[in-house]
């Protein structure tokens, strides 16, 4: 019987969450597919460590499982396609997991956002998701399947630098809550992970201090953090958990 398989979108550095995510995927037993994207990385991080995605790959086959990755811009219409027919071409089926981590993060305000950065947020944040989703629904065929989504901490307090960020990412919520009972009927669960601040090496020195006063446990979120609750939402024994945004922030929204 063919192990499950995993789609994770927006894996392209070790120190980021969706390292995290396919390692313990893969140390799960499952297969493994994921994406990444070297141009918003160099744009966004500075990031030049072109061999990142390769060495997580490597990571994840030592856990004697089936691991494969493409580099595509889900900005692209074309490439919600591309990567389902890639998927089919090296495991021969298509994913009963999917796990939405890709987004695009730029600060603007309601002074500085433009259309552009709008529509750059909307083309990875909102229609990627969806209609990698719908894909993923219109070929799915397993006995129960799983939809994951990162979402930030917009509903706990306004994010006025980072408007087209907390405008495109509310809006996977709103899809969560509102297909889960269209998924539902076809044993699929829909959940969202609000990972709170997690440090994925873009925090300075004064921002993490800062957090560290607001930090009940003494620590701000580790991507392993993320890693361990999307393990368990894609479990077998979490199948009653559907359409729910959970907080997992380690006590900071309660912490004033």
């Amino acid at each position: 019987m063919a192990r499950r398989l995993a789609l994770v979108t927006g894996v392209g550095r070790k120190i980021g969450i969706g390292a995290a995510l396919v390692e313990r995927l893969a140390a799960d037993g499952m297969d493994v597919l994921f994406t990444y994207w070297h141009a918003y990385d160099r744009e966004v991080s500075a990031h030049e460590r072109s061999e990142d995605p390769d060495d997580i790959l490597q990571l994840c086959r030592e856990k004697s499982v089936h691991a494969e990755m493409i580099e595509l811009n889900l900005a692209e219409v074309h490439s919600i396609n591309e990567l389902f027919s890639y998927c089919y071409s090296v495991f021969a089926r298509y994913p009963d997991t999917l796990i939405h981590n890709a987004a695009v993060s730029i600060n603007d305000t309601i002074e500085t956002v433009t259309a552009e950065q709008l529509d750059q947020h909307y083309a990875v944040n909102t229609r990627a998701v969806t209609l990698l989703t719908q894909k993923f629904l219109t070929h799915f065929d397993h006995d129960f399947g799983r939809v994951v989504c990162l979402t930030t901490g917009w509903v706990q307090g306004p994010m006025p630098n980072e408007l087209s960020y907390a405008l495109t990412k509310s809006t996977i919520d709103t899809l969560a809550y509102t297909i889960s009972p269209v998924l539902a009927k076809k044993k699929i669960t829909i959940n969202v992970i609000n990972p709170g601040p997690t440090d994925t090496g873009w925090m300075t020195d004064e921002l993490k201090d800062e957090l560290l006063e607001r930090a009940p446990q003494g620590r701000v979120g580790k991507p392993s953090d993320v890693a361990n609750l999307a393990s368990f939402l894609v479990s077998v024994e979490a199948q009653w958990v559907t359409g729910q945004t959970i907080h997992s922030e380690g006590g900071f929204r309660n912490y004033l």
